[in-house]
């Protein structure tokens, strides 16, 4: 039996491990957690009787493989869900399926409502070109944005920047009032600064044409030509993402798996191209974990810099030493009500508006984005009638003023934020609470460009292989991180040594949330 040693109990770590225990006996898995908590920045954190969502998880992918995955892990639902039984609003059903009312382990169908608040007005989030748009910019503002469109059109910039994919994309105005100013609040750089990998991992077959072909054009059943369009519904478990991966990390154990939290790896030792071991600082002090294998979640810098015994030539370390990432601080409050009234078709309890997030494109506040917990899952709150459980998510550097802030001071500073956007009064803030991520953003700039050559060395490596957001150091969404793993284990079990198609996932060129329209 192969001892297979995972680091990290986030999505990628723990899908390894869930998958390399399909078969019984071929494998002893032991997953190691840095902290006390399960999902990483899929987890999901209690506080007085509501719950949060650490970054906003739909679960949607283009993978069927990862669809079947989540169904089986948590059924979907059989009976409406509290709200949309409350508000009459209809949802398909799973025959058979969980009641959520009564059960627990069950995933809800939710409407993907996102918006932009940008000027005291709502857009469509990505862009659209439609009457409502155009209302909100004005007329004179919709004029300068065509025409700096067409000029875009016909004078390309050399794509050597995420600003200059964006402009090609969208034209100097629309890049300048929604992708500028919201790029800078996120990686803390001006997006001439950044690597365009970034804008054709997020941005994949967005474009201003694309919006106009999907507002203009409604094909008959013959067409031959299947555009793409925005998902319109995602599922979602009864109390967030961190319920899934606490799911799966008990189901790890009901296998024979071990995870272990508190274990933080300190040192990988090294030794003729092979993994040998792993030192970790724990609670009853330094430990060391040997094995056969090893899975990588962790951040590839750290990974590099703590290898020990046959340590990496100073240009590898170099590359890892550079290799940048944002930190993300979520601030939520729980309020008695909203200031911004919901003018859409879309009916909510309290008749708050229907966004799971709003993205904050004002350069004036630091705020990036909001989320409304109650849209995501009204099981989330304790009260989703009378009461509005929202996230306020800021990007910062661990260490920066914002992040060295107080609880108190934060809080303050995100309720006075809200209140000069009008979103709330601080009046009507009933409870508050901070969470603090590291590395929740792998960033393109700095080394990144030379990432390649880190790829080449850490793949020469037989025994270890890379997974997840942060072990592949690329923005990976969930589904991605966890097909990075399940690719992983296949490499493992079939002994192949070719690691390249598990750093192929997530390289394809069509934006994350559309769907094919099968005909």
């Amino acid at each position: 039996m192969k001892n297979v040693v995972i680091i990290g109990a986030g999505p990628a770590g723990l899908t390894a491990a869930l998958k390399l225990l399909d078969v019984a006996g071929e494998y002893n898995v032991t997953v190691l957690e840095e902290t006390q908590v399960i999902g990483g920045i899929s987890q999901t954190v209690r506080y007085n009787g509501n719950r949060m969502d650490i970054g906003g998880h739909r679960f949607f992918s283009k993978s069927d493989e990862i669809m079947n995955l989540w169904k089986e892990l948590l059924p979907l639902q059989g009976v409406q869900s509290f709200d949309d039984m409350k508000l009459g609003r209809d949802k398909p059903l799973e025959a058979n399926g969980p009641d959520p009312n009564k059960d627990d382990r069950v995933m809800l169908v939710r409407e993907r409502v996102s918006r932009i608040y940008y000027n005291k007005h709502f857009f469509d989030y990505p862009i659209s070109m439609k009457a409502e748009t155009i209302k909100n910019m004005g007329f004179l503002t919709t004029m300068k944005a065509g025409f700096s469109y067409l000029k875009s059109s016909m004078f390309k910039k050399p794509e050597t920047s995420l600003e200059n994919f964006y402009i090609n994309r969208f034209g100097k105005v629309l890049y300048s009032m929604f992708f500028e100013g919201y790029t800078e609040k996120l990686w803390g750089r001006h997006p001439r600064d950044i690597s365009a990998d970034w804008g054709a991992q997020r941005v994949k077959g967005l474009s201003i044409m694309a919006m106009l072909k999907n507002m203009f054009s409604h094909k008959g059943k013959d067409s031959k030509d299947v555009e793409t369009s925005l998902i319109e519904q995602f599922w979602y478990p009864k109390y967030g993402p961190g319920q899934l991966w606490e799911t799966v990390a008990d189901d790890v154990a009901k296998k024979g798996g071990s995870v272990l939290k508190g274990y933080k790896v300190k040192n990988i030792v090294c030794e003729n191209g092979q993994i040998k071991s792993v030192v970790c600082n724990t609670a009853d002090g330094e430990k060391t974990i040997e094995g056969d294998v090893f899975i990588s979640s962790m951040p590839v810098k750290d990974l590099v810099l703590g290898m020990a015994g046959d340590k990496p030539e100073k240009k590898y370390i170099d590359i890892a030493k550079g290799l940048p990432y944002r930190d993300f601080v979520t601030v939520g409050l729980l309020v008695n009500k909203l200031n911004l009234k919901n003018e859409t078709d879309i009916k909510t309890l309290g008749n708050i508006v229907p966004d799971c997030w709003i993205y904050v494109q004002d350069t004036n506040v630091k705020l990036g984005r909001i989320q409304i917990f109650n849209n995501w899952s009204p099981y989330l709150v304790q009260d989703p009638e009378n009461t509005v459980w929202i996230g306020l998510e800021y990007f910062c550097d661990e260490g920066d003023d914002f992040w060295n802030m107080t609880d108190e001071q934060c809080i303050a500073m995100a309720s006075r934020e809200l209140e000069t956007m009008g979103v709330i009064s601080k009046s009507d803030i009933l409870d508050s609470h901070r969470e603090k991520i590291k590395k929740a953003y792998p960033a393109y700039f700095d080394t990144y460009s030379e990432m390649d050559t880190l790829i080449e060395y850490l793949s020469g490596y037989d025994n270890l292989f890379c997974v997840g957001r942060n072990g592949q150091h690329r923005y990976n969404n969930m589904d991605h991180s966890m097909l990075t793993a399940i690719r992983a284990v296949e490499a493992i079990k079939t002994g192949n040594k070719d690691k390249s198609i598990i750093w192929n996932v997530n390289t394809e060129k069509q934006y994350h949330e559309v769907k094919e329209d099968k005909e």
